[in-house]
Parts: C-alpha cells; structure tokens; sequence
C-alpha cells in the first residue's frame, strides 16, 4: 500500500474518476458472469466495491495499483454472491454450471477478469445497451449509465431532462432487455450490420451533444466526446468490427474534436470558425482523422459517416476561412443530402451556397428544401436566416429572425452569441 495520507475529499475524488474510467469495465464483466438479466446485481456489486473503497483508502492509504484493487474486490463479491445464492440465482447460461460447482467456480471467474475477456465484455454491453428494440432514448440513457460511468443526475442535466425521467427510461429498459430476451454478446453474420449501425447512431448523437452541448453552462461536454470515441475505438480493434463506416466516424469525430480549443475565447464566448485561432487546432487529432478517413476507404460502401467526415476534413485543412474549399464541400452536400434528405442538412448546404454564390441563392435554396417546415422549432434556422438577411442589408428582417433565435435557444452561450449578433444588423 502507498503510505500517502490523503484527506477524504481527495479520496472521493479519486474513487470518482476511477468509477468513471473502470466501471463501464467492471459492470460489462460482472454482467458477463451474472447475466445479462441480472444487470442490476452487477451494479450493485460495482457500487459496493467503490464504498469498500471509500471506506477503507483514508485509512490504509491508495493502493499502488487502484485499479486491481477494485477489481480483486469486485471479484471477491462476486465469489460470495455466487456461492451465497447460487442455489436462487440463474447465472449467465454458458456458464451457470461451472459457477454453481465449487470445483470450477474460482478457476472460472479467473479466467474471466483477464485484459481481452474484458475488452469483448464492453463490446458486447454496447451492442445490448443499443439494441434495436429499445427506444433511441434508453438506448443512449443506459449506454450512459452502464458503460461509460455517469450518474443518472449527469444524464439528466446532458439531456436536458429530470432525474426521473432518466430513472424511468433504465427501469423500462431494463424489463425491455429480460422481457425481450436480449443476448449478451456480439452479433455476428447477417445481424451484424443493423446492430453495428444502431451502435454507430447511438455513438454520433453522444459524440454531437458533447460537441454542442444543450448544457446551459457549457458549449463543450467533453467527457461525452471522449466516450463516444473511446468506444468507437474499441470497435476498430475488434477484427470483426473495423469496418468502413467505424472508421468513418472516429474521423469524423477527430476532426471535429481538433478544434474544441479554438470554439471559445478567454472569456467564454462562442467562436465562429472564421474567428478560430486556427493554431490552436489540435494537429494530431487532425492527423489521426485523416488516418481513420484513409481506413474508412475500404470497399465500395459510402455511408452519411463517409460524407460528413470528408466535409470536417476540408474545414481542418483550410490554412484560412478565405481558402476553404466550399465548392468541394457543396459537391459533398448535394450527396449527403441524396443519402439523407434531412431539413437540417438543407439547411447547413444552404450556409454553403452563400459562401460561394452569395446570400440571395442561400435564400432560394432554404426556399426549395421541402420539409423546411421542420425547422420551425430549430434556432439555428432562424440565425442562419438572420445572418443571410444581414448580409443583404435588410436589418429590420435580420433583427426579426435573430430575436426568434434567441427565444429559442437555451444556452446562455449561443444566446450571447447572438446578441452580439443581434448589435451588428
């Protein structure tokens, strides 16, 4: 044990970023054992690890290595709750035998709490967590909650909602995943590709809210950002789950995460892109994405992943906002826009036309988007309406729609962005 004495508050603070790294890892293992019908049994073992923790660090002190410690606990609860109820409990099925005979028990348990047991452990919780026949909503929610750490009250406050809204999406998820029989595992062969697709949507909405967070005190999640590309990570180093639209997304997500330092100035404020000190756009990050856009190229499939992660590359390899290659990106627009015929991605090419033709044909072709009734709740319609308006010179519209925007908005920063919008029509 390490001798260092520390004070309770920087113990808790510890336990807090171990639980948030390890367990995601401790649960998907447990859950291999338990089942993934005894879900909350393995929550509650990895809870009851971290109070051993809490209890017991302030007073012998932080193990050299916490981690192990909190999995050798966790493996030693696991031990007694097996051998206390294994007469009551129905186990994992592959494995429920060799843990009801002592003479298996502890070697079976051993070979599972071993580095790649545990890696394809994760796997298969976020195909169970994003399984098709859970609403999008649980899906994320459990997702959440059971692979990457976070409280039910940090869920709530990403997604805008209350504790027990979120409470009530996990219980019904929960009776969804027994009711509905859900495997605990990997699919493979003709299932794969709409589980595979149902965990990359889950991975891209966690990976956007991060980005523009709906969060009133922050423009920035970054600990969404960085759990949405850490499990995408982990599928790229699964031999039977690198495929091309895996590699798509991390380079989406790369490029896009370049430039979270440049988004905000010194004093909070939002920063457009032609504002961003480009220096200080992460140039490694920008290497890894055109990596994994590289990767991505393999084989004939061209996914929305494809597309939009090939938009973000020309924003990062542009030396100056002046020498984007906007006419590149509307040829990739007018595609996307084929494969996913969505008013936000109308909208967003429109941003483009003005670029390149002006803001009277960025009006005309926010005019011929079909379902541009959609976006009568979207704030940012009503900016990029007012910012088109402004270039015009039509003040008094521009101020119309800025105001809309603002109404619309819940984010102290986007409100104080367009403020100071609102100052320069």
């Amino acid at each position: 044990m390490n001798s260092l004495s520390k004070n309770s508050t920087e113990i808790q603070e510890i336990v807090d970023h171990l639980f948030r790294h390890e367990s995601g890892k401790m649960v998907s293992l447990l859950t291999r054992i338990f089942g993934l019908h005894n879900l909350q049994l393995a929550e509650d073992v990895v809870q009851e690890t971290l109070l051993k923790a809490l209890t017991i660090w302030p007073y012998s002190g932080i193990p050299a290595n916490p981690s192990g410690w909190l999995f050798q606990v966790a493996k030693n609860l696991a031990l007694d709750k097996i051998r206390r109820e294994r007469s009551t409990v129905h186990y994992a099925e592959d494995i429920s035998l060799l843990l009801k005979s002592e003479w298996t028990l502890v070697s079976t348990l051993n070979d599972l709490f071993i580095d790649n047991e545990i890696q394809d452990d994760q796997l298969r919780m976020i195909f169970a967590c994003c399984h098709p026949s859970l609403p999008a909503e649980s899906q994320i929610a459990l997702t959440l909650k059971t692979l990457c750490g976070f409280s039910i009250g940090e869920i709530a406050k990403a997604f805008l909602t209350n504790e027990s809204t979120i409470n009530k999406r996990l219980y019904r998820a929960k009776s969804d995943i027994r009711s509905e029989k859900i495997r605990f595992e990997i699919p493979m062969g003709i299932e794969l590709q709409p589980r595979i697709e149902s965990v990359l949507s889950v991975l891209y909405l966690m990976f956007n809210e991060g980005y523009a967070s709906s969060s009133a005190d922050r423009l920035i999640r970054e600990d969404l950002v960085a759990e949405a590309m850490r499990i995408a990570h982990l599928l790229i180093h699964h031999q039977e789950l690198k495929r091309p639209e895996v590699y798509a997304l991390l380079a989406l997500m790369s490029f896009h995460a370049s430039r979270f330092l440049s988004r905000i100035d010194g004093h909070g404020h939002i920063l457009l892109l032609e504002e961003q000190d480009r220096s200080l756009w992460d140039q490694e990050l920008i290497q890894q994405g055109q990596y994994y856009l590289n990767e991505s190229a393999q084989g004939n499939q061209l996914s929305s992943y494809h597309i939009e992660a090939a938009i973000a590359y020309y924003y990062v390899e542009a030396q100056t906002f002046k020498n984007t290659q906007w006419k590149e990106i509307l040829k990739l627009y007018d595609k996307l826009y084929i494969l996913r015929p969505s008013p936000v991605v109308g909208l967003n090419r429109a941003v483009v036309v003005a670029e390149i033709f002006g803001p009277r044909k960025a009006l005309e072709a926010i005019d011929e988007i079909p379902n541009k009734n959609k976006l009568a709740h979207y704030y940012l319609f009503y900016s990029v309406m007012g910012n088109l308006h402004a270039r015009l010179g039509e003040s008094d519209t521009s101020r119309f729609y800025v105001r809309k925007a603002i109404e619309l908005t819940d984010s102290p920063l986007e409100k104080e962005l367009l403020q100071r919008k609102l100052l320069n029509c």
